[in-house]
Order: structure tokens, then C-alpha cells, then sequence
């Protein structure tokens, strides 16, 4: 949900409190503008709570990083969407902690959002690539999260693992989750010999029995991958209520069953073999 110019200044004006649950205007609004706030705080899960030792909008989580991450973006999830939700800190140290980055270390985030991965990310010395498909967020990508490159577009359709000479040791990600089965298996082809993906996805992955989910998650086991279950409420501080995992999917050396960078590389002459 695209938040109003008028409702950004009021949530970023450096007035307005932000702490633990609670978001607090201390400074009047005209009726007409303080009702298009409270719809949005609303639709964004706070509720106004009048009593004098509160008047705030109190929210079922902390929103101190939920908040941040919108008004940089100009924008965040609602109830009624699905896609985008800024990557909780929790989650971020978790996807960090899992992929082990080295200074040096080559780093594709694919929809980045506004940085929470890939800021942290170039802070332990990643060298840091990130795709973004919004504009707003892509501009806030350049200015404030230590990328190598940012690359405005749209991850599934705009790049194509051949325009890098050579794969990354790492993908990091949390894919919009109503295709993230589709972003992964996009993502699998940037990859480098002896590296590894680490990604969010909703734990549909890890039961939904459809083609698509199967297959990746056949691939994932058959190379020693695995699935690992993140708390119930991970996402709750992004205004999300979805149960998450980590897919942490790595490519070896050799008898790598991945169509991953080295396997593009070669495509070419695997299709050769069946012109002769």
C-alpha cells in the first residue's frame, strides 16, 4: 500500500514517536489528515488508544524497524496484499548467520527492498549486488545500503544469469512470497560452484504438493539442502502473520545437480551434442 505524501510527512516528521509498540503524534492535525492517518495505522495493524497515560496507536508487535523500512519505501504491506515484507532483524541475523560472508565475498540480493539484508550484508565485507523492481525502494537501495550495484528491474524477467562472467559464492533473499518458488529456481542460476543460496520462503515449500513446489523441493534434498522452520512470528514485525522458513541450498564442486551459473555457462555446448 503506496502511503500519501501528506501521511509520510506526518509519520517521518522528526516529532513523531516511534518506540516498542507505539507510534505517537505529539502535534496537532487538521480532522481531514488525521483521519487519513488513522486508516492508515489502522490498515497497518495499530489501534488508537485514548487513555490519557497512552494516547498513541498501539500495535501487536514492535514497530520501531516495520516503520523505518515504510517510510523510506513510501509504502508497506496491508492485510489484503502479498509480496513484499521488509525482512525483520531476527531474520536478517539468521540469513547471516546461515551464509557466513567473508570479506570479498560476492552477494546477489534479488528484490531487495530497501536494504535489510543487503546493508548488513556489505557490512561484514560482501561485495554487495542488488535487484529491486520499485523505483523509490531502488533509490534508497543507492543511497544508504553500501551496494557494489543497484539494478532497477524486475529480477524474473530483466536478468539473465549470462550477463555476469562469473557466479556469486552467495544469493541472499526474501522473495515476494505469493512466487517465491519461481524467484528461488531464477535465483539457483546465479550461483557459482561452491556457494550458497539462503532464502526466505513461506513454509508451504516444505508440504504443498503441487509440480513446482515439489520439484524445488526434490533439488534442494538431492544436494544436501535443507529447510529450516523460523519462529511462528518472525514476520509479525513487518505487519506480516505467516509461518517462514530458510532455504539454504548449497552448489558443489562436482555431480551439482543445480542449473546454476557454471551450468548456463556450458548450456551451449550440452545443446550441441544433441545437433550432431
Amino acid at each position: 500500500m503506496k502511503i500519501p505524501s501528506d501521511v509520510l510527512d506526518v509519520l517521518a516528521d522528526p516529532r513523531t514517536l516511534i518506540e516498542g509498540d507505539r507510534l505517537h503524534i505529539p502535534f496537532e492535525l487538521d480532522r481531514p489528515l488525521y483521519e487519513r492517518v488513522n486508516k492508515l495505522l489502522k490498515e497497518a495493524g495499530g489501534k488508537w488508544d485514548g487513555r490519557k497515560a497512552v494516547r498513541a496507536h498501539v500495535f501487536p508487535h514492535p514497530i520501531e524497524d516495520f516503520m523505518q523500512q515504510a517510510i523510506l519505501a513510501g509504502e508497506f504491506m496491508s492485510r489484503l496484499d502479498l509480496g513484499w515484507y521488509p525482512t525483520p532483524p531476527n531474520v536478517v541475523h539468521e540469513i547471516l548467520e546461515q551464509a557466513s560472508i567473508r570479506p570479498g565475498m560476492t552477494v546477489l540480493e534479488p528484490s531487495a527492498g530497501t536494504g535489510a539484508i543487503a546493508g548488513p550484508a556489505a557490512g561484514r565485507g560482501g561485495v554487495v549486488d542488488c535487484v529491486e523492481i520499485d523505483e523509490r525502494r531502488a533509490a534508497v537501495l543507492e543511497e544508504r545500503c553500501g551496494a557494489r550495484m543497484v539494478l532497477h528491474g524486475d529480477f524474473l524477467t530483466d536478468l539473465n544469469p549470462l550477463d555476469y562472467a562469473e557466479g556469486f559464492r552467495r544469493v541472499l533473499m526474501n522473495p515476494p512470497f505469493t512466487n517465491a518458488v519461481d524467484h528461488v529456481n531464477h535465483a539457483l542460476g546465479f550461483l557459482g560452484d561452491d556457494a550458497l543460496l539462503v532464502s526466505v520462503m513461506p513454509d508451504s515449500i516444505t508440504w504443498r504438493n503441487d509440480r513446482a513446489h515439489t520439484q524445488l523441493r526434490d533439488l534442494v534434498e538431492r544436494n544436501g539442502g535443507e529447510f529450516i522452520p523460523l519462529p511462528p512470528d518472525a514476520f509479525k514485525p513487518s505487519g506480516a502473520d505467516v509461518y517462514t522458513v530458510l532455504a539454504v541450498v548449497p552448489t558443489g564442486q562436482d555431480g551439482c545437480t543445480i542449473r546454476n551459473h557454471t551450468w548456463h555457462v556450458n548450456r551451449p555446448r550440452q545443446l550441441d551434442l544433441f545437433t550432431v
